[in-house]
């Protein structure tokens, strides 16, 4: 029942689906949410995939209705609260200040032209990808889709736990102040259940492009790593948020040239 109140929590902070009942905000219910982080990509993911298979099996859409929708329900599902992580952390990125300025620049409410400018190429390549992904799309595609969010929150956990907070203050500390040095352990239980349904539902065929995602997600972890104390002097909400983003365009764009070099 208590990785069922994370989960919902994990609605409550990370969607636009609204949650009627209040769910205590304690200790053992935060550490259940960042468990239940890639439960949340799972129904992301089911949603994207499903999305997919509906509208280009079961409709006459064209495909640049399909990949608008596909598109939009990115936005929708999260709320843009992701999205207004990027556009945050990227006005203060861009800003080339010292650490303690960039964090009062993502603490102020308004948006400057980085932000604009970088959400505008985040969602604009986005759509790219994805355009050309319904275009060269086949069964295996639909597994593929439905990962891009499971490893996203993976990594969100993974850089919540292993990056020093910034600041004493706000939402990433909060979940942080509730793991445990255990808490990520069921991680790698959830990739080999993913992995063994996917083969299981697609085939071995779907095995390497599972791989080339999950390379490409853990790279990303070694480089924020490293470069997040630098640039930020640690993680943040907003930065967190920026690295689901980040990670979702990094397996988007992994996903897009896997139909073109390894797939068809």
């Amino acid at each position: 029942m208590k990785w069922l109140k994370g989960l919902l929590i994990n609605f409550q902070f990370f969607t636009s689906i609204p949650v009627p009942f209040t769910i205590p905000m304690d200790r053992e219910h935060l550490g259940k949410a960042i468990k239940t982080f890639p439960l949340l990509g799972l129904v992301q993911g089911g949603l994207y995939a499903g999305i997919l298979f509906a509208l280009t099996e079961w409709t006459m859409f064209s495909s640049l209705t399909v990949a608008i929708a596909l598109w939009l329900a990115g936005i929708i599902f999260t709320g843009g609260i992701h999205l207004d992580g990027w556009m945050d952390a990227s006005d203060a990125f861009f800003s080339y200040r010292d650490q303690e300025k960039r964090l009062e620049i993502m603490s102020d409410p308004r948006s400057g032209a980085f932000a604009v400018l970088s959400v505008i190429v985040l969602l604009g390549t986005r759509f790219f990808f994805i355009y050309e992904i319904v275009l060269m799309h086949e069964p295996i595609t639909y597994i593929l889709v439905a990962f891009i969010p499971i490893l996203s929150k993976m990594v969100m956990g993974v850089l919540l736990l292993t990056i020093p907070s910034a600041k004493k203050e706000g939402l990433g500390t909060l979940f942080k102040d509730a793991a445990t040095d255990k808490t990520l352990l069921v991680y790698p239980i959830y990739l080999v259940i993913f992995i063994a349904a996917s083969i299981g539902f697609i085939g071995d065929g779907a095995m390497f492009g599972i791989c080339a995602m999950i390379l490409a997600a853990f790279l990303l972890i070694i480089y924020l790593k490293k470069k997040t104390i630098s640039w930020f002097g640690g993680m943040t909400g907003d930065v967190l948020g920026a690295s689901v983003e980040g990670t979702g365009q990094l397996l988007w764009m992994t996903l897009w040239l896997l139909h073109y070099f390894a797939m068809g």
